[in-house]
């Protein structure tokens, strides 16, 4: 398997930075000029996509007061499950628009199908990728379909347990996806950091064979960018204009100075994470010559003994290293030598250079 994959041209994968996803998921509150904004606003950051979620009230639940419909705490007690979604979902006249609105500002736009009627809407309109959602990895035959169409496809895996994972991956993979990522995820909303346990991203990248991410539902963006240094090559955040908009999702998402935050530092630490390597930095080299080094700190006469009285080992570094203090120990000076001169071999007896050459 090749370690990166491609959304609209761009690469993915550990030798390329973070790949950032703004969600706009319910944030655009029933307004289409703030959906608008919203795309504007993850251009301006520097995200590399904006994604919406397609869905109907209908395609996603049914209108019931049954007990098990209705919510019980968190963030949208009481709702119904029907009331939230028929209020939270993306007009499917609107997906037209917005794509166009993207391409026109020159960032990739996908989206999340809850359903096979919204791939076929998102095949209609050339979506470059799919996402899909932590409630549907466990939906194996719209995995299936997805797969189907050839596109890469992002899998989120919130409250999925190890054999559920792998059967996700399993069946996009034996339908025909070879360009994946699976993203760790808390299904929280907000979640809290201490519940990421971001160890994970490392081992489901072993574990399943796949590139991995993150799917941060936390309300800073400290956990997204440590995800970076254990191998996400992809993270996706809510974003809103206004955290307290009242929206569904408004409150655990992110403001624009904070998308900025996290599409600057997630490349910074990507960066710094690098590749292995012990070599001297080009940054390190203009420091190198005040290390330590062995000098002469008083007055050596023409064949006198160097000692632990004239000879110290001290900063800058044009002399020899401090290695060879107990050989230049004890050794005669082949000439005179004034205080603060760096010591070179050529200045000691020329059998401890024969000796140490």
């Amino acid at each position: 398997m090749r370690n990166y994959i491609e959304i609209a041209k761009r690469k993915i994968g550990p030798d390329y930075s973070p790949y950032i996803i703004a969600e706009m998921s319910a944030n655009h509150n029933g307004d289409i000029e703030k959906a608008y904004k919203i795309i504007e606003m993850a251009k301006e950051c520097g995200a590399d996509a904006i994604k919406l979620q397609t869905y109907k009230a209908d395609t996603i639940t049914m209108k019931s007061n049954n007990p098990e419909f209705l919510i019980e705490g968190g963030l949208w007690d009481g709702r119904s499950l029907y009331d939230l979604y028929e209020e939270a979902h993306m007009p499917w006249e609107w997906h037209k628009l917005l794509f166009e609105k993207a391409k026109e500002l020159g960032i990739t736009i996908f989206s999340s199908p809850f359903d096979f009627t919204a791939v076929d809407l998102l095949e209609e309109l050339g979506a470059p990728a799919y996402k899909i959602a932590s409630f549907e990895a466990i939906d194996l035959p719209l995995i299936e379909y997805v797969a189907k169409t050839g596109k890469p496809m992002i899998i989120s895996t919130g409250m999925a347990s190890e054999e559920e994972i792998r059967q996700a991956v399993e069946t996009a993979r034996n339908a025909g996806c070879e360009e994946l990522v699976v993203l760790h995820c808390v299904s929280g909303y907000p979640a809290p950091s201490g519940d990421y346990n971001l160890a994970t991203v490392a081992d489901m990248a072993t574990r399943f064979d796949v590139l991995t991410g993150l799917s941060d539902h936390t309300i800073d963006n400290t956990t997204a960018i440590t995800s970076v240094a254990l191998g996400a090559c992809l993270i996706e955040k809510h974003v809103t204009l206004d955290r307290n908009g009242g929206g569904p999702d408004d409150s655990f998402s992110l403001e624009k100075p904070e998308l900025l935050q996290l599409c600057r530092d997630s490349k910074i630490a990507w960066e710094a994470v690098g590749k292995v390597n012990y070599e001297r930095k080009e940054s390190e080299k203009g420091s190198a010559k005040f290390r330590r080094s062995l000098y002469v700190v008083k007055d050596i006469a023409e064949g006198q003994l160097f000692t632990h009285e004239n000879v110290k080992s001290i900063r800058p570094g044009y002399g020899l290293e401090p290695k060879y203090l107990y050989d230049v120990i004890g050794q005669k000076a082949n000439s005179s030598i004034a205080p603060g001169t760096a010591l070179k071999f050529s200045m000691i007896d020329s059998d401890l250079n024969e000796q140490l050459f």
